[in-house]
């Protein structure tokens, strides 16, 4: 019922593997960087992550894997967030530690159920697309930035009636002096429903939806 996290940890000279690994259990749970006598008021005791195992490293002379247990109710609920933040946030400044790396991680059921995912996975795109029995083969526009509308449009066709699956926006185009993204989705659907006509399979362009503002984000998707 608790997330597990194994991480390889590098003390500081002098620091024992043992005490350095049960300080980066502290500090990625309840444990702070001095004594607050604020602890009294909470069960700190009960919620602290413990390093439960901590074996060398193979082959290295400083280098040791530290396993350490989460209680569940340490995190929220859905919340990647707040995960992170806990197992890979603060502690990775921690003075105690020369090197810390997070090799692995396991995760109850239970907490992973309230995880919702995305709208929609893999079996839902195979749907969309049509495609089964083999992987998908997408591509990104290139190159990225400076393209016109009209000649972002030609390469999205281009590719698919080449006999590419998708095609995606690069993660640095949004709708820039040079392309705006409403004249980029325009053109790029102009492709996508050329190829299709062109070869009779189903053809689909991932567009990039960020923006300023959730209002336009939304607007987009």
């Amino acid at each position: 019922t608790d997330v597990l996290a194994l991480f390889r940890i590098t003390p500081q000279p002098g620091v024992d593997a043992v005490e350095a690994s049960a300080a980066v259990a502290g500090e990625s749970s309840t444990a702070t960087w001095t004594v607050v006598w604020t602890d009294l008021l909470t069960a700190c005791d009960l919620y602290r992550a413990k390093a439960y195992k901590v074996d060398p490293v193979p082959n290295t002379s400083d280098q040791y894997f530290a396993y350490i247990s989460y209680d569940i109710d340490l995190f929220e609920e859905g919340s990647i967030a707040n995960l992170t933040a806990s197992i890979i946030g603060n502690v990775f400044g921690f003075k105690a530690v020369k090197a810390l790396r997070l090799e692995d991680m396991r995760i109850p059921v239970a907490y992973l159920k309230t995880f919702q995912g995305p709208a929609t996975g893999i079996i839902v795109e195979r749907e969309r697309m049509d495609k089964f029995g083999r992987p998908f083969l997408g591509a990104t526009v290139k190159p990225k930035l400076g393209l016109s509308g009209k000649n972002y449009g030609r390469v999205v066709y281009e590719g698919l009636k080449g006999g590419l699956d998708f095609l995606k926006d690069d993660e640095n185009i949004n709708s820039q002096p040079f392309m705006r993204w409403k004249e980029r989705f325009l053109y790029s659907m102009e492709g996508v429903n050329r190829a299709i006509a062109g070869t009779g399979e189903v053809k689909g362009h991932y567009m990039n939806v960020t923006s300023a503002t959730m209002e336009d984000m939304y607007e987009r998707a």
